[in-house]
């Protein structure tokens, strides 16, 4: 299906701001919002929060809820974000889209690497978070401002949550909420290596082991210790036995605290481990396999296993690969390509799903290097993608353009 005369009109709008497009992202890739760090990720939420305000947006912000204090990063008394909802559905009862980005990155707001650097010929640049997923989220804004400018009504809703980093443990249920009132989901990680776009993912989950024992002095009375430690290991030797990855079956264990002295036998070790599932059926073989490794009360040396499977697996459903196609025929009227793919990574689009909302979670911008200091970004699919972005949008709303029916 070729672009419509209107469709033209904003595609050639946004090739405009080609420039603005690299400013503002330039603005949001050196406001450090890893590490949860409140001034930044609270700073980049009004920011956005303004804009999408001034096309019309109603915003509302949800409580963020605890989450378990035995993961890494679950500290009491830190800090714990709202989910902003920024709401523009103009009384709509159906074609209603549902975009959904998140503030936080993985890197440390105090490292040295802070700042957008861009190579020689322009083509590229390398900056914290530059993919995953500032830029994302400024075409995205900048997708809605678009269609604004050009007349074409559009129903959304933009969610925006800091913490999808860590898990989206205080954001889930806000996440679930919104996607039920909702016909279509669009997530903006980065585009997969090669652009492709993320139609599947597996879960994830994260578990912890603790095991007990009974400390005594090494030189003096070794027999009467229970090492909590050699427990742990072998622990994780049994769970070493676990994975069958060529099933989408994956565990890991990492970090590991144990002992505090070489001549003291150790009373408490602790190891965390993240899993991945391919369907649930896997992820309840993992369950039942980790819960196997407990001991019962009173058992020396014991072991304690907690887990938290947050994030379900992410199939490939007719409704998704309907959503994929109809991207896919806005990419192709632009002139670029859209091929499908399946990854072991999660994100938001996981928890979308599960919900009953049909989700595709790789429009954001392409690039590599995520979660390192090597992060880069493609700088042309700043405006590309944020062309498909905004024809998308249009075509799913009800009242877009002219060919969204």
């Amino acid at each position: 299906m070729k672009l419509s005369e209107t469709e033209q009109r904003v595609a050639d709008a946004i090739a405009l701001k080609s420039g603005a497009l690299l400013e503002d992202l330039r603005l949001h890739v050196e406001t450090p919002t890893g590490g949860n760090n409140e001034s930044a990720i609270e700073e980049t939420r009004e920011r956005f929060e303004r804009r999408l305000e001034a096309l019309g947006a109603s915003t509302h912000r949800v409580e963020g809820d605890s989450k378990p204090d035995w993961l890494l990063g679950g500290e009491s008394g830190a800090y714990v974000p709202t989910t902003s909802v920024c709401q523009r559905l103009n009384g709509a009862t159906s074609g209603r889209v549902m975009i959904a980005g998140h503030l936080d990155t993985v890197h440390d707001p105090d490292g040295d690497f802070r700042k957008l650097s861009i190579a020689p010929g322009g083509k590229t640049a390398l900056g914290p978070g530059c993919v995953d997923m500032k830029g994302g989220l400024i075409i995205a804004v900048a997708a809605l401002e678009a269609l604004e400018e050009c007349g074409v009504a559009a129903n959304w809703s933009f969610t925006l949550n800091g913490d999808e980093e860590t898990g989206t443990y205080h954001s889930e249920q806000a996440l679930k909420d919104q996607a039920k009132l909702h016909d279509f989901g669009l997530a903006l990680e980065p585009a997969l290596p090669g652009g492709e776009l993320a139609i599947e993912r597996m879960g994830s989950g994260q578990f912890m082991i603790e095991t007990i024992g009974k400390s005594a002095h090494v030189g003096r009375a070794f027999v009467d210790g229970r090492s909590a430690v050699v427990e742990l290991a072998r622990c994780i030797t049994e769970s070493a036995t676990f994975p069958e990855p060529n099933r989408g079956k994956i565990l890991n264990i990492g970090p590991i605290k144990g002992g505090v002295a070489t001549n003291a036998v150790p009373d408490s070790a602790m190891a965390w481990g993240n899993v991945r599932f391919a369907d649930n059926t896997i992820a309840d073989e993992l369950a039942v396999q980790l819960d196997a490794l407990q001991t019962g009360d009173g058992t020396m040396p014991g072991v304690i296993v907690r887990r938290s499977f947050n994030r379900p697996a992410k199939p490939l459903i007719p409704a998704v690969e309907a959503l994929g196609l109809r991207a896919r025929a806005v990419a192709e009227a632009l002139g670029q390509k859209l091929p499908f793919a399946s990854t072991g990574g999660v994100c938001d689009g996981n928890v979308l799903q599960s919900a009953g909302l049909p989700t595709i979670d790789t429009l954001g911008v392409r690039g590599g290097g995520l979660h390192t200091p090597d992060e880069w970004i493609d700088l042309t699919s700043l405006v590309e993608r944020c062309q498909l972005l905004a024809i998308l949008v249009a075509r799913l709303s009800a009242g877009g353009s002219e060919d969204s029916r």
